[in-house]
């Protein structure tokens, strides 16, 4: 499955792979039925599940190029040549034909008019591309399980942009992905079913249900950009904006064919999606090289839909893949193509992981907790745009899956989301941005992560470099404020801290009347392998100490990135309060890194 996440846990592609086991979760309530809608204006107006007869054995898909103003003629050549039309993306010239005749594209490759032909699949296309069957529509059931803090969204600042914007209804987000459960009590709130469809086997199909998950990486994606701010489970990056499903995995292979991402793309943009989410690379090839006309034409026809995308107003964030592989230095690719036997091939940098690494698309790689590159992400020199939170070994991104329930996992697939949520609350900020507008700030508001010293595959400067891009995105930058003035106070100093002592680090409040509140929030990072050494307290300005954390001695994970709600509504919030921090042990030291307060 093409899927962004680690390679350990692979289960039929590289770049992009199957998640870590989800841990045991709970579920939630129906939400009422989806509305359906016609398809998007240049997809193909024959209705899904038409004749199952129509297919055969043998039957491959093709795409076939032209200039949009020659689509007719086009048409009339797959025709003529042995093949049929499946679906036609009429505005940019291209056509996703079906033929069971071996010289089929060799034949139209010699038409006046037609640009490229290429084959997009090394084995055959499923009879259920004719008569497709309905994903299943799992039971749901309530959660016990309330909202927390999670690592991930303080390490991106992302409750603290709460603050200042949940994200606008008005915003439509596009996860283009193996389907989404549109009836989890986390997304149900937040869920455009009018604007959902199947692209599947390249052809929009608007039935109600035809969304949803064959998989569970997709429910997982979307509630990381946008599960609802409710007391429920857990909070997307943007918990006010809408999340539409584009499901473009095909059930059982779940393989994202070239087809199904050009419909896609063509739906994001006929049906206003601010933003889409890319957490795949197109199958069968993990990366297109354009010396090879198969591959030569799905880099044009997914470039074009692309293209189209962005021209309607669309910004496409893509994962950068999970093979630990410099895509700015590729020299051999071996897991190609995924749907049937791979070989080992040389290649070079002109060969494209796509659609990550097509002109426009924001490219993300991954951090784990504390922000180093997590081991599996690509990485790349001019390449990487941004980076993100996709988790790495025992600590995974939660969120949520099908059934109403929740669960861990880890890839680039998980770090991309929350870059598309991040450019969810830009776009709704400011409607009025474009997506060069967008991608500029996501570049502009990162923060900057310098390369490790002891990997010298990491290439560039601290401000750009080959692991991280332009930094890590940070949402609380990027809604372009703070919280509310005289609320949110910040102590970015490091204080180193030693074996066996306790050091603290002060914030000063002033602008506040009256006492501090029941629910103070306490954002802490701290940098320190084995955290079992460590107790956390804060200190108010009147000596009283509230403990945040002791953790347990055998807790072996490393660093602190969480947000703690204090009951301080005893002391006076102005005057100074100071994080204080006890190392217990011998062999591990850390920095505290930066804290806030918000009041």
């Amino acid at each position: 499955m093409a899927i962004a996440t680690p390679t350990a846990l692979a289960t039929a592609a590289p770049a992009t792979i199957t998640p870590t086991t989800p841990s045991t979760p709970t579920a939630p309530v129906a939400a009422e039925a989806p509305v359906a809608e016609a398809p998007a204006a240049g997809a193909p107006a024959a209705a899904p599940g038409a004749a199952a007869a129509g297919w055969a054995a043998g039957t491959r898909a093709y795409l076939v190029i032209s200039a949009p103003a020659d689509v007719a003629a086009a048409k009339a050549a797959v025709a003529a040549k042995g093949g049929t039309v499946f679906a036609s993306y009429d505005a940019i010239g291209v056509i996703v034909a079906h033929s069971t005749t071996a010289g089929f594209a060799a034949a139209l490759r010699g038409v006046a008019g037609i640009q490229q032909v290429g084959a997009t699949r090394t084995s055959d296309v499923p009879a259920d591309a004719y008569s497709p069957a309905l994903p299943a529509n799992p039971a749901q059931s309530a959660t016990t399980l309330t909202e927390s803090n999670r690592w991930d969204m303080t390490q991106i600042k992302a409750d603290q942009a709460w603050a200042v914007t949940t994200g606008s209804p008005s915003v439509k987000v596009g996860v283009l992905d193996t389907g989404v459960d549109d009836q989890h009590q986390d997304l149900a709130p937040n869920f455009d079913a009018a604007d959902s469809v199947s692209c599947a086997y390249g052809k929009a199909d608007a039935r109600t249900g035809a969304w949803r998950d064959v998989d569970t990486h997709g429910t997982h994606v979307a509630g990381t950009i946008a599960a609802a701010k409710n007391g429920k489970g857990v909070i997307g990056v943007a918990p006010g904006v809408k999340i539409a499903s584009v499901r473009i995995a095909e059930p059982t292979s779940t393989l994202f064919y070239a087809e199904n991402t050009v419909c896609g793309f063509v739906w994001a943009g006929d049906h206003g999606f601010k933003v889409t989410n890319n957490s795949y690379y197109t199958d069968p090839w993990q990366f297109n090289c354009p010396n090879d006309l198969d591959q030569a034409a799905i880099i044009e026809g997914v470039k074009r839909a692309q293209e189209y995308a962005e021209g309607k107003g669309s910004l496409q964030v893509a994962a950068a893949g999970n093979s630990n592989y410099d895509l700015a230095n590729k020299t051999t690719d071996s897991e190609s193509p995924n749907d049937s036997t791979p070989v080992t091939r040389t290649i070079s940098n002109a060969c494209l992981d796509i659609p990550t690494e097509l002109p426009g698309v924001v490219t993300v790689a991954a951090t784990g907790s504390g922000s180093g590159k997590a081991s599996y992400s690509n990485f790349g020199r001019g390449v990487i745009d941004v980076a993100a939170p996709g988790g790495d070994g025992a600590t995974g991104v939660y969120s949520t899956l099908p059934g109403g329930k929740y669960g861990t996992k880890s890839g680039t697939s998980m770090a991309s989301p929350h870059v598309t949520g991040v450019a969810a609350l830009i776009a709704s900020t400011d409607p009025s941005l474009t997506p060069a507008d967008i991608r500029a700030r996501l570049a502009t508001q990162a923060n900057d992560l310098a390369c490790p010293a002891s990997d010298s595959r990491c290439t560039g400067t601290t401000a750009n470099n080959a692991f991280f891009g332009e930094g890590q995105v940070d949402a609380l930058k990027a809604v372009g404020s703070t919280p509310p003035a005289g609320k949110y106070f910040e102590n970015l100093t490091d204080v180193a801290i030693t074996d066996n002592t306790t050091v603290e680090s002060p914030v000063t409040v002033t602008g506040v009347s009256g006492n501090a509140p029941a629910t103070l929030k306490v954002g802490v990072d701290i940098k320190h392998t084995y955290r079992g050494d460590l107790v956390i307290s804060l200190v108010a300005p009147d000596g009283t100490v509230y403990l945040l954390e002791d953790f347990p001695n055998g807790d072996s994970t490393d660093n602190v990135a969480k947000t703690y709600t204090v009951n301080a509504a005893a002391s006076a919030a102005n005057g100074t309060w100071k994080l204080r921090v006890k190392d217990g042990a011998a062999g591990d030291v850390g920095t505290i890194d930066a804290w806030n307060l918000t009041f």
